[in-house]
């Protein structure tokens, strides 16, 4: 889920940022302790509610000004309404939710758009790591295998097949290595994907 600790160790949060309207309405779903709803609360002026299962993330939430719903992304979003917000975020959660195509579905009746971030499975140094025979473990996956929450870990080009297939409709994309973005092989050489996302084509 959404980890909290500081604006400065996610570069994907000034991404997320550029492309959220000043103003707007932000459902964070699996927002951890409200780490990315309060930084948009502050520097874009964006009023919404987080979704959290676990409790102390909740009181986390509550302590950072953040309204916050504590509920299960696997029982749906049956809680909001169609377009109830304008956008529906998902922070490095898509990897470790069950049913990512039911999320990613959710996402799009309940918002507008979407904006989601996970870590790029294609990377050139997970890709090393398997080679060697080893489960990838990097500043982006710091799981291990035996205690990772993971379960549907994919790569770019994967992610983009499944928009395709699906008539989800990709607007922007942003690729990054260290904050640093990545313009060339992005399936090779990124380590953190961020996409902005809607219905059709």
């Amino acid at each position: 889920m959404s980890q909290g600790n500081g604006t400065a160790s996610r570069p994907d949060y000034a991404a997320i940022a550029g492309w959220v309207r000043p103003g707007s309405s932000v459902l964070d779903l699996g927002c951890g302790d409200g780490t990315l709803l309060r930084y948009l609360q502050d520097s874009r002026g964006v009023t919404g509610y987080g979704v959290e299962i676990d409790d102390a993330n909740v009181i986390a939430c509550v302590g950072n000004g953040v309204n916050v719903v504590q509920g299960d992304l696997e029982r749906g979003l049956a809680d909001f309404v169609d377009r109830s917000f304008d956008y529906v975020i998902l922070s490095q959660t898509l990897q470790a939710v069950k049913n990512s195509e039911r999320v990613m579905k959710e996402m799009l009746r309940v918002g507008r758009e979407g904006i989601v971030t996970f870590p790029n499975f294609g990377y050139w140094k997970n890709r090393l790591q398997i080679a060697s025979g080893r489960m990838p473990v990097s500043e982006n996956l710091p799981y291990q295998w035996f205690n990772t929450p993971n379960v549907h870990l994919c790569t770019i080009a994967d992610f983009e097949s499944f928009c395709a297939e699906r008539n989800i409709r990709i607007v922007e994309r942003k690729v990054l290595t260290r904050g640093e973005t990545v313009a060339w092989w992005p399936n090779l050489l990124g380590a953190l994907a961020v996409y902005h996302f809607g219905n059709g084509a």
